[in-house]
């Protein structure tokens, strides 16, 4: 054990954040206009963006809680990781294709192209701003406290520092520099986290073969009243958190701006179908790493329980980090924990100026040049941010992480809803906008519902119940209030089944006939 937070770790940490400004001030060299500062350049390699997505996804909050909860508890939730392996192959056969041909610029631009209407745009676009301005403030403020403690950091300066660094370069480069530097993020996150599992291993007596019995025969991979399957489908198991984890990702690769605007860097399928599998594995493999240091942690502080400096499950690891690891490892693993939330804030301040921007104001204003449009997300980017800023400092300041708490489940529940808009468009045929709004308000109320007085129900289910619930009312309601409605060409999975034959198919002529 050394004495916690050096100056050594200081200046890791702090060269670290120069390094991450810098790339994100090269990258944003060249002045970005229009649809290159929202969708890139189109020079953008796809595993810089397959990183960039692995790292939107995995936010400060999952890189504190997934060891936290190994180390209490099972790696139940695992399994919802790895809800990966069916989420993925339904969005490259079924979304990707789609969202390629129609070269949509933002995912609610797809809703506007399938359902022909501005206001169901517009709707999508303010469910996700809203949802991501209280994720932005939390992915703030929750690191910045922990790292506040161990390190003795003032927490406001570690929020404002975070924010500001996170502006400068969304801000200027647009789209390209918030993919690059979340490439530079992403790998610290993942070569970080795995050197503290290296070295966690090398400090319990007995090493890997230590974990590994805890894990299989100490019922850590999963406790004595977890099962497997439940007759009651949506109660809690190993099933329901596979299949509710996997819909989950599923809901966001299809349906949140901030993944989906990864896919509007290209229109080739190879590099979709590239970017999306390579997350998948990074995904994966990085879960799996981060619950085993939950496990390996669980073994420490048994083995040496005089050392375990305070047991709440959001901090553990962070104190680990600042009191076990060697000097100048400490420093580079509060990085990763720095790095995991300004990748998460850099993309959410991006994606909702270009949301702004082209879902909102573009079809209010269809005539807006590009140059004053690429202002506004300029403007947008700077005002989000600061307004994230002073979110988080008030969080910091009272304890408000309950009222958090309702207020994500309740967007987050509405957002679950909005994949089922998604489903219902791409395959049903006959849906409407009115049955896709009337699938959206009554799924969302049957699922907020089912959070407040139903507590029986699985949190991992309401994805599954929000898109039958969606198919099912939107269906109906599109029936009754226009029959005839056929969705525009192009919009539906039915459309583009020919699609994988033109795959590097040299006869264009032939192509455009599928297309």
């Amino acid at each position: 054990m050394h004495e916690g937070f050096t100056w050594i770790d200081t200046a890791v940490l702090i060269i670290y954040l120069l390094g991450v400004l810098l790339a994100g001030l090269y990258y944003s060299k060249k002045e970005m206009k229009g649809k290159e500062f929202f969708k890139g350049d189109g020079t953008i390699p796809w595993y810089v963006t397959c990183v960039s997505i692995f790292a939107t996804l995995l936010s400060p909050i999952s890189f504190l809680a997934i060891p936290g909860n190994s180390y209490h508890g099972s790696w139940i939730f695992w399994w919802a990781q790895l809800g990966m392996l069916f989420a993925i192959p339904l969005t490259i056969r079924y979304f990707l294709p789609i969202y390629s041909r129609l070269e949509i610029d933002t995912a609610y631009h797809y809703l506007q192209k399938r359902f022909e209407s501005g206001k169901l745009r517009i709707l999508g676009a303010l469910m996700f701003i809203v949802f991501q301005l209280g994720r932005m403030s939390i992915i703030m403020y929750l690191p910045s406290v922990a790292l506040a403690e161990v390190t003795g950091i003032d927490v406001n300066l570690l929020i404002v520092v975070m924010g500001v660094i996170a502006i400068i370069y969304s801000y200027s480069g647009g789209l390209k520099a918030v993919l690059y530097t979340d490439f530079i993020q992403g790998t610290v996150l993942i070569v970080g986290i795995a050197l503290s599992l290296v070295v966690m291993i090398g400090s319990i007596h007995g090493g890997w073969g230590t974990v590994w019995d805890t894990l299989t025969t100490g019922h850590k991979f999963l406790l004595e009243n977890e099962v497997w399957f439940s007759p009651d489908i949506v109660s809690s198991s190993v099933f329901i958190t596979f299949i509710g984890g996997g819909l989950v990702t599923f809901a966001s690769y299809v349906s949140s701006q901030d993944i989906v605007q990864r896919f509007t860097t290209t229109t080739d399928m190879n590099q979709l179908r590239k970017m999306t599998l390579g997350n998948g594995v990074i995904s994966i493999f990085a879960a799996t790493v981060f619950f085993l240091v939950g496990t390996a942690l669980f073994v420490f502080y048994q083995q040496n329980p005089g050392l375990l400096m305070t047991d709440r499950r959001d901090l553990v690891l962070a104190a680990y980090i600042t009191y076990e690891l060697p000097t100048g490892l400490t420093g580079i693993l509060l990085a990763a924990l720095f790095a995991a939330a300004q990748s998460t804030l850099s993309t959410g301040i991006n994606s909702v100026a270009t949301s702004w921007v082209l879902d909102i104001q573009s079809v209010l204003h269809p005539e807006m040049p590009m140059k004053k449009q690429t202002r506004i997300a300029q403007f947008i980017s700077l005002g989000i941010g600061i307004l994230s800023i002073v979110v988080a400092i008030i969080m910091a300041g009272s304890d408000i992480r309950s009222a958090y708490q309702w207020f994500n489940s309740f967007i987050g529940l509405a957002l679950g809803a909005l994949a089922g808009v998604f489903v219902l468009g791409a395959f049903s045929r006959h849906a409407n906008a009115a049955g896709a709004v009337a699938g959206f308000l009554v799924s969302t109320a049957v699922v907020i519902y089912l959070k407040y007085f139903v507590p029986s129900v699985s949190f991992w289910s309401y994805t599954l119940i929000t898109i039958a619930l969606t198919l099912g009312v939107g269906t109906i309601v599109s029936r009754l209030t226009a029959p005839g409605y056929t969705a525009p060409a192009g919009t539906t999975v039915y459309d583009t089944r020919g699609a994988s034959r033109c795959d590097g198919q040299e006869d264009a002529a032939v192509c455009h006939v599928h297309k």
